[in-house]
């Protein structure tokens, strides 16, 4: 009997080391599923089979509980009651609860389902907090919810948008919450502030596995501060609402931490994640985001972009293509994008012919008149362009002066303009530089359009905000991880290669190739007047060009009658 006893007792403590442990998987029993405070738990839900959990041995000086529930992109529902009512219950990807715990309660419960077809992988986790801290959502007056702790997400291709609600200040189990906004003193919620933080996943990583693992360093208010990085601070002044840099095919966490600085506490909203991308849609879906066209066209771009970056000065006509092709394209697909609604493949072989024939007129006008200076100002503004891209690709892009514009253009086109005005004493280490630079650029958006790269988003988050009026409040950081480091470090070697081969090559040459006109009149003024030329007894052009036209004419004549042509002899 003693032996049965302690086997018994070994039974009930290997059950309650399962359920303190950091990650727990499956269920307790069928339909029930059993919690600890701060302990993560992986279950599958399935539509037919509706789950409840529970949360037992709740500590007296626990006032509120915030219980959340995490997938990758299909939605579960979690409600405080088994009829799951609007105002009682949330739904989407990442959603959470706060239950206001009663005098004396030990216990509390929530209810989980699933309308999806598919079983749905979910982590969950419930969170305690004092009378000291604050309340996440608990002046919410735009959500369904009375207390609302969620962070709402909206994407585009432009930007994505996380809204929250404002928080309340903390109170004891069974006092009556304090007014949202009867005062705007210190003992009002008005003294709270919000600090928004972002944290990205690893790139190229589309595994549930790997978001449900990174999910966990971006709940609680320790992990956020250590793991995420903190974009900005908002007062109870500023609208609860912030905007971020979209990135298609790249992961990334966010959260709000709301900070009582008069009792030093604070508390963590549920967090929120996207890829800018859908992974149900069949077009822009996540796992084939690469267009087809994007690809050809970038790897051509970067065929030509290799060859400037180490031939560019020495082909000067070569390098006058690439520059106005630029010139050209980029101005032409912003006015089409803006102003026309054609669909994106037919945009951009547009812009492809467009630009082609900018970088045609621009070698045209080098050829007639030879203006070296106005030649090299477009060169000096494709690299003042980059330049100043990089600029604000840096944390200085992100200040707040810059979010006007008036501001941000003026400043953007005054770094671009600086460029060709400083280098115009030595136009040939100009040109050198901009055929490294520039053209191992390229190279790098061809990389980007088969393997995701941050480096891509130098230039094109200033396209964005040529292109969308909203943008100019959203925040561009990015990720900068592994791939980007070696990217980085593969433009560099390019570029470096590229200008050092170049001005070796270039000693003791001339800076620039003799106006070609100039050339060819002269040319031609030799032929016409040196009769021993061989060319000089060739016809002009239009003569021979007229003895073309006649030999065709010819073929469609008609065979005259045979006979005798000539008169006979009397």
């Amino acid at each position: 009997m003693g032996l049965l006893w302690l086997l018994v007792l070994a039974v009930l403590a290997s059950e309650h080391g399962v359920a303190g442990g950091a990650e727990a998987f499956g269920n307790s029993s069928e339909g029930l599923l059993e919690f600890s405070l701060g302990k993560f738990r992986y279950f599958k839900l399935r539509r037919s089979f509706p789950e409840e959990a529970i949360l037992h041995h709740i500590s007296s000086n626990v006032t509120f509980i915030i219980f959340q529930i995490h997938s990758q992109y299909q939605n579960t529902t979690v409600s405080f009651s088994r009829t799951f009512l609007p105002n009682a219950s949330e739904t989407g990807t990442n959603r959470g609860l706060v239950f206001i715990l009663r005098p004396e309660q030990i216990m509390c419960t929530w209810h989980l389902k699933t309308l999806d077809a598919e079983p749905v992988q979910n982590v969950a986790i419930p969170l305690s907090y004092s009378e000291r801290d604050p309340i996440p959502g608990g002046c919410n007056l735009e959500f369904d919810l009375d207390i609302d702790p969620n962070i709402y997400l909206e994407y585009n291709f432009f930007e994505t948008t996380i809204k929250f609600a404002p928080a309340n200040l903390g109170y004891a189990r069974g006092a009556d919450p304090p007014p949202c906004d009867v005062g705007t003193g210190r003992d009002s919620r008005w003294r709270l502030q919000y600090d928004v933080y972002q944290y990205f996943l690893p790139e190229n990583d589309l595994t549930e596995k790997a978001l449900l693992k990174h999910l966990q360093r971006m709940v609680q208010v320790s992990q956020v501060e250590a793991n995420a990085v903190k974009v900005v601070t908002l007062t109870a002044d500023d609208k609860t609402s912030v905007s971020f840099s979209s990135f298609p095919g790249q992961g990334a966490i966010y959260n709000v931490i709301v900070w009582d600085p008069f009792l030093n506490t604070s508390a963590a909203y549920v967090p929120a994640h996207t890829y800018a991308c859908s992974f149900k849609t069949v077009e822009g879906n996540c796992a084939s985001l690469g267009r087809v066209s994007t690809k050809v066209f970038f790897t051509l771009f970067a065929l030509l972009g290799f060859f400037i970056c180490f031939f560019g000065h020495r082909f000067w006509k070569t390098e006058l293509f690439f520059v106005g092709f630029i010139f050209m394209g980029f101005f032409f697909y912003i006015l089409t994008t803006r102003l026309t609604p054609i669909k994106y493949d037919v945009r951009l072989i547009l812009t492809a012919i467009t630009g082609s024939v900018g970088g045609i007129f621009l070698v045209a006008t080098w050829w007639r008149f030879g203006i070296l200076t106005l030649c090299m100002l477009c060169v000096g503004l494709v690299l003042g362009f980059l330049i100043s891209s990089v600029t604000f690709f840096t944390p200085l892009g992100n200040l707040k002066v810059f979010r006007d514009d008036g501001v941000f253009w003026v400043t953007f086109s005054g770094i671009a303009i600086l460029i060709p005005v400083v280098f115009m004493g030595c136009l040939r280490i100009l040109n050198i530089l901009t055929c490294g630079v520039i053209g191992s650029y390229s190279v790098v958006l061809a990389v980007d359009s088969y393997l995701y790269t941050s480096l891509s988003y130098i230039t094109l988050n200033v396209l964005r905000r040529a292109l969308n009026e909203d943008f100019h409040s959203a925040f561009t950081n990015v990720p900068f991880q592994t791939n980007d480091f070696i990217i980085l470090a593969v433009w560099g070697m390019l570029a470096v290669s590229g200008i050092t081969l170049q001005i070796r090559r270039e000693r003791g040459r001339p800076f620039f190739p003799p106006h070609p006109y100039k050339l060819w009149k002269q040319e031609r003024d030799r032929r016409v007047t040196n009769i021993l030329d061989p060319s000089y007894h060739i016809p002009p052009l239009r003569e021979r060009l007229y003895g073309q036209l006649a030999q065709i004419k010819e073929l469609f004549q008609k065979e005259q009658p045979a006979g005798e042509r000539t008169p006979l002899l009397l």
